[in-house]
Parts: structure tokens; sequence; C-alpha cells
């Protein structure tokens, strides 16, 4: 059975992925995996550890020891921080009614992580900030935008305060990332039984309303009138607007739809997504 893998480390954001991973587990009944991820740059392993030739001319053996121990220090209170945290999640999950859960610690990068255990894995539940960014609002976080490009999974972007949501909006723009991204919400109970609203931003003409009625009805049917809307103006303010006015608790993206290098030239309106938004955000590729 596929697993909803959280990704926890020490930042305030992971008491809302462990919130979501356990509101995503009640919806799919994917069993969960708590996972940590010791980088390998920032502590290498014991036997890694291996600092000749970094300190220059002048120096002291006796310094390069004290050096490479220190270093080794470094890595096993990470380690040991890293468990700590593992089980402080694992805890808090299974007080919130997850029955099984297991937790996983690894040396490496979070992307080489997540790659390899992308083919047992469900869905990716992730905060938007890691520890190096949570006191800047609206950063993101450094391995956030390689996660979402490298690995070929549905991602959960948690942010800090987490509620179950009750409604969604999935920005639509006809494209084959959108199209593909509307697919896998309509066959997905993440979603199922919520209020959904499907949002063009563009010109109001008859292609882009017959798009926009093709979408809406792709979507589940869910007790409740699925509404669509086409805004205009900037892409990025007039979905946040859209969001604000009706009080949605989701932000539904096709992600990265474009190569780096468009991406470079245009910019993302992923990553600007990200950085903006107020609620959390499922991210389709």
């Amino acid at each position: 059975m596929k697993e909803i893998l959280a990704c926890i480390d020490g930042s305030s954001a992971a008491l809302a992925v462990c919130d979501a991973a356990v509101w995503a587990h009640g919806r799919l009944g994917a069993q969960l995996r708590m996972l940590h991820v010791l980088d390998k740059d920032e502590f290498p392993r014991e036997e890694d550890a291996d600092l000749s030739g970094s300190i220059g001319l002048g120096s002291r053996e006796q310094l390069r020891e004290e050096l490479v121990e220190l270093d080794r220090k470094r890595s096993r209170l990470a380690l040991q921080q890293g468990k700590h945290l593992l089980e402080e999640a694992g805890k808090r999950v299974q007080d919130a009614g997850a029955e099984e859960v297991n937790l996983t610690q690894r040396h490496g990068t979070l992307v080489e992580s997540l790659a390899e255990l992308e083919s047992t894995t469900r869905l990716v539940v992730i905060g938007r900030q890691g520890e190096a960014h949570q006191e800047i609002s609206g950063a993101i976080g450094s391995h956030l935008e390689n996660v979402i490009r490298t690995v070929n999974r549905p991602i959960f972007v948690a942010l800090p305060g987490f509620s179950e949501p009750q409604s969604y909006m999935i920005a639509y723009d006809g494209s084959a990332t959108a199209k593909k991204a509307l697919a896998n919400v309509g066959k997905s109970d993440l979603l199922r039984g919520l209020k959904a609203h499907v949002v063009m931003v563009g010109t109001d003409n008859s292609a882009n309303r017959a798009a926009l009625e093709e979408a809406r009805q792709a979507l589940p049917l869910t007790g409740h009138p699925t509404q669509a809307a086409i805004v205009t103006g900037d892409v990025q303010s007039a979905l946040i607007d859209y969001r604000r006015e009706h009080k949605l608790d989701l932000l539904i993206m096709g992600a990265y739809g474009h190569s780096r290098i468009k991406q470079f030239l245009v910019g993302s309106t992923t990553t600007a997504m990200l950085s903006a938004s107020e609620v959390p955000l499922l991210l389709l590729r």
C-alpha cells in the first residue's frame, strides 16, 4: 500500500505538517510515514568527517583533529535531535487518531530521499518553510522548489495553524498541466465532499467559458454546487483576491508547467503563489 509521507524538521511548520498528514490519512486511508532527513552537507556522517586540507597554510595537526571532533559532535547531536523530532511527531499523529505510523530517519538530501521513496508514496506533506527560513514571512524553503520539480507525486504544502479544509479552489488555465491536475482531483478521495470552486484568470469570452464549464463538470459531485468563475487581472493577485472573497480553505494548482529557462524569462506563477498564499496548497504535476 502506498503511503502518505510527512517531512519533519525543527521548524514551526512541523506541527502543521503532522496535522495535515493526519487529515490526509483519514481521508485516504493510506499508511503514514514521518520522515526526517539529516542533510549530508551540513552534518556529514562520522566516518565521512575529514577536514584535511581545508584549514590552509600554517595549520596544526591538533587544531585539525579538534575541528574534526567538533564536526562529529554536531552530527551526533543533530542525529539525536532528529530522532526526538520523529518521536514527538509520531506521538502527535497517533494522539490525533493515526493507528500505525512509521518513523524514518535518513542521511542525505531531502530531494534524494523523496525520490528514492517515490514508488511507495501516494502524497507528500511538507512545510512551506524549513528551519532556515521560518522567521521570514512568505519565504519558501530552499528545498521546496526542487522537491516539487523532482517528485512526481501530489505535494501538500502545509502552513502553520493548519485546520481541516472545508472548501477548495482549483486554478485552471486549460493547459495540459491544469487538465492533468483536474483529472487527479476528480478521481481522488482527498477532496471528496468539499465545496469546490474552479477559477480561470483571463478574458471572459465564449471559449474560456466553455473550457471552464468543461472543467467544472469534470470535478466530482460533492452535494454542493461546484462554482466556476472567470476573473481578470494579474494572475497571482486575482487568485488571492478570489480566495479571500469566498473564504476558501485550500488552493490547488498544477505545478511548474514551464521549463526552468522559460520560468527565468517569464517568471513562475507556482513560486509566486507558494510565497503569497495564506492557505495550504496542493500542487499536482
